[in-house]
């Protein structure tokens, strides 16, 4: 099958993250790890699954590669911006994400990734001390600005066709969206000019540059930021696919699993209490309540729409539904997501489900840094624009614009992801959406 207005994935694809922090360690010394024939890029979808394309006698199971093209990860270019100034190596050692044995062998190379300075603004991240910052006197505009620069310099000094921006940096506090400055490309820019620090975060800062460098923008924190109406408009406007929001790691990837499992074969739901322990730099800065407040409406987003309780009153009408997430410090990136979950079933009769997940969440984020980036890459070579919702599978709270309700089934993502992968190869969408 001819692949369908596909450009090939011809040069070198630079991935900036804009935070150097556990995440983005993770990922890029994992990817340097790969490349070298020294691990495996376990959890990543790009690289492991098989998808089936063609029906009956016709059918072939095929890996995502063999049916788009993707950008080779010998063709890949790392880089960074923070607010603090550790490199790559540098980073990786104080996130104790991985063993020094799997850091070492890749440490000239991790070591040749400083980050650029970072977009700063305290109040935006107020448990976190910005030592390596752009200057925070800059209006809003002006940092856009030099975030521009930074794309087109390090485009050039490493010979990159194209470049991608996933923000793996820390969550900002809650920004509500605000009709006079987030509804229209207009108002925004004029906002951005006359430097309006409370309603332009510096995430809108990066996302607004990367689309007017032509670099598609993943959004991997809750943050208000590509959730807006005017970065609906420019991403359209200039031809640049966005995605977003918060990587689906843990404790969220389980409760849509199992909220779609309830769904399935109709119990009922009562309550739903999560709560988190964590002790690395996410875990500090979502200690701030206004920062939290980001998060929370984040993950709790996530079982309303897939347990509905219009369609199904009888069963999941009144939900009780709580999220908490502590500071812990002993456990560094070691998070523990622990839910209590109050079901229902015949007649009434009531019965508990108790998930204790003991997870890394850099280990389980990395692989969805290299995915969303190569699928970002791929998006824009296909001449997508504007939400890529296709990418739901891989986000907690998936973008969607006013006139849609967004799709949080982890098993009905995966049907919209591979049918958007098989249109692209040239093949027939084959499985339907309910």
């Amino acid at each position: 099958m001819s692949q369908q207005g596909v450009a090939p994935a011809t040069g070198r694809l630079g991935i900036l993250s804009v935070g150097l922090g556990a995440v983005s360690s993770t990922f890029i010394t994992g990817l340097l790890m790969t490349r070298k024939g020294l691990t495996k890029p376990v959890g990543s979808i790009t690289q492991y699954a098989k998808i089936r394309v063609g029906k009956g006698d016709d059918a072939q199971y095929k890996h995502v590669s063999d049916i788009v093209p993707l950008a080779s990860l010998d063709d890949v270019v790392l880089g960074a911006w923070d607010i603090l100034p550790a490199n790559a190596f540098e980073s990786a050692l104080h996130a104790e994400v991985l063993r020094d044995r799997d850091i070492y062998p890749v440490k000239e190379e991790l070591e040749k990734i400083v980050p650029m300075k970072g977009v700063y603004d305290p109040n935006y991240v107020k448990a976190l001390d910005g030592t390596w910052t752009k200057d925070p006197s800059l209006t809003r505009w002006e940092l856009m600005e030099a975030v521009r620069k930074d794309i087109r310099d390090f485009k050039a000094e490493h010979g990159c066709d194209r470049i991608v921006v996933v923000w793996s940096a820390s969550t900002e506090i809650y920004l509500p969206r605000e009709a006079s400055v987030h509804d229209s490309l207009e108002a925004f820019e004029a906002a951005m000019k006359a430097d309006d620090r409370d309603h332009i975060s510096p995430s809108m800062c990066y996302a607004y540059a990367a689309i007017s460098e032509g670099a598609p923008f993943v959004m991997g924190a809750p943050n208000t930021c590509l959730d807006i109406p005017a970065m609906w408009e420019y991403s359209e406007k200039a031809g640049i696919p966005i995605a977003g929001k918060d990587f689906k790691t843990g404790q969220t990837m389980m409760k849509t699993v199992l909220a779609a499992a309830f769904r399935t074969r109709m119990l009922g739901v009562s309550g739903w209490y999560s709560t988190n322990i964590l002790g690395n730099r996410d875990g500090l800065v979502l200690d701030v309540p206004e920062n939290f407040k980001t998060k929370e409406v984040s993950k709790l987003g996530v079982i309303d729409t897939i347990l509905s309780g219009e369609e199904y009153p009888d069963l999941y009408d009144d939900i009780f539904h709580k999220v908490r997430i502590n500071y812990y410090p002993p456990r560094n990136d070691d998070k523990e997501g622990w839910d209590n979950i109050d079901i229902f079933g015949w007649m009434g009769y009531p019965m508990q489900i108790k998930v204790d997940f003991l997870c890394k969440d850099s280990i389980l984020a990395a692989p969805l840094v290299l995915d969303l980036a190569l699928l970002a890459d791929l998006a824009l070579r296909a001449n997508k624009s504007g939400i890529q919702t296709w990418l739901s599978f891989y986000l907690k709270s998936p973008m969607h614009d006013d006139e849609h309700v967004p799709v949080h089934d982890l098993f009905q993502q995966y049907t919209i992801l591979k049918n958007a992968l098989r249109e692209m190869g040239g093949y027939e969408a084959d499985e339907e959406i309910d």
